[in-house]
């Protein structure tokens, strides 16, 4: 959680405060950029959010937690505001439903600006003045956080919408074709560790949220982990053997989606002969439009059920959010953050002696400690520097609208 400021680091610390809250704020803006205000305002899916809502919510989170509690006389900029943009947050209010966040063509994109605009125009003067109090410091930094996860989501969200329009329009202007061998690349190799007892979750300095901690042991197995990610081209393998007609293969729940869903290959694919982007061979539809299938880059959008039935086609299992700690601090282990967020065997639970932060942001984290599955890693949309070795992301096991994919583990060989 957000540490403490000591007396002598707080000039150093609201200064680089400030500057940081400057490129945040200004990052979200620039991954919005390329998009209309017709972009922005889709809706694909109830699990999705407009673009416009992403650039609302973020303003409305440093005004109703930040700016509200720590600015005498503070006068909101819209109290209606506080009814349309707030997500979650109980005790901060009644919410417009979460699914209907598409139908609100009123406030326009420029009104949003605007509230960026003012919302921006009084945190400088907060951090620029004599400076927040630490209490106020430490809500920043977690607004801070919270708008790099809203900049992933802008990215995924809007892929999601584009990937419903038959035209399947690139976000961004598609990169010139690599020129690559045939074939998945080169085996990875597996790293053994000898397990024992660990310690495991955030230990500091810097920022963490509060599911990160209190650091603790775990007991560990010896175990051996993947070198890198499993590519498209090894997941090409898996679906042209069957993966996806075999029952023996998938947890229960996993295969019941695969018949419900009617899945056949990861979310994003495209069959050959697609209709919508015709081709002899598979495709993947990503932010760069239509692309031919890359066999040696990390498969993605893949769903927990997915990832499992791959490791069991495979003779090996995922690994639990421990062992993949462990391992990412170690020499050898490849592609640990910026390609996909990496499934693991665990479930999104409190770790011993876990107690939530005090007030509204209380809520952030520990009332979601249920039916969630934990991801580690970082993904290709996840910003520069957001996450670490302790980072822990969770979604329910059937999402695959993220750019989620996996590492192979396993029990080490007697």
């Amino acid at each position: 959680m957000p540490g403490r400021l000591s007396s002598p680091d707080v000039a150093v610390h609201r200064n680089d405060l400030l500057r940081r809250y400057q490129a945040v704020r200004a990052h979200s803006l620039a991954l919005a950029q390329p998009l209309s205000a017709e972009d922005q305002c889709i809706q694909s899916m109830p699990d999705a959010s407009p673009t416009k809502w992403h650039l609302a919510h973020t303003s409305w989170f440093f005004e109703a937690v930040v700016l509200a509690a720590h600015v005498p006389g503070w006068r909101p900029y819209d109290r209606r505001f506080f009814h349309l943009f707030n997500s979650y947050y109980e005790s901060l209010g009644p919410r417009h439903p979460r699914p209907q966040r598409g139908l609100l063509t009123r406030p326009s994109l420029d009104e949003v600006l605007a509230y960026r605009s003012h919302v921006d125009e009084a945190m400088q003067a907060l951090l620029a003045g004599d400076g927040p109090a630490d209490a106020a410091a430490s809500l920043v930094e977690l607004g801070l956080q919270h708008e790099q996860q809203h900049q992933e989501l802008i990215l995924t969200d809007i892929l999601h919408a584009f990937s419903c329009n038959p035209l399947l329009p690139a976000y961004r202007r598609p990169e010139p074709p690599v020129l690559r061998l045939a074939g998945s690349g080169p085996a990875p190799q597996w790293l053994a560790l000898p397990g024992g007892v660990v310690e495991v979750g955030h230990a500091g300095p810097g920022f963490a949220f509060d599911s990160e901690t209190p650091r603790h042991a775990v007991l560990l197995r010896p175990f051996q982990i993947a070198s890198r990610l499993v590519t498209c081209g090894e997941y090409a393998e898996f679906i042209a053997d069957g993966g996806y007609r075999r029952a023996s293969l998938w947890l229960s729940d996993g295969w019941a989606a695969v018949q419900a869903q009617g899945w056949r290959a990861p979310a994003y694919w495209l069959a050959p002969g697609d209709p919508r982007a015709p081709a002899e061979d598979w495709q993947v539809f990503g932010l760069h439009g239509v692309q031919p299938l890359d066999a040696s880059a990390p498969v993605s959008q893949l769903s927990l059920y997915e990832a499992a039935a791959y490791a069991e086609w495979a003779g090996a299992r995922l690994p639990t959010e421990f062992e993949w700690e462990a391992a990412s601090v170690q020499p050898g282990l490849d592609q640990a953050t910026g390609h996909v967020w990496q499934w693991t065997r665990s479930s999104y639970d409190p770790y011993p002696g876990f107690r939530p932060l005090s007030g509204a942001v209380g809520e952030y984290n520990g009332k979601f400690m249920v039916g969630q599955v934990v991801l580690r890693g970082g993904s290709l949309a996840t910003p520069p520097g957001h996450t670490r070795p302790s980072y822990r992301n969770f979604f329910p096991p059937a999402a695959r609208w993220q750019f989620s994919g996996l590492r192979l583990a396993k029990d080490a060989e007697c």
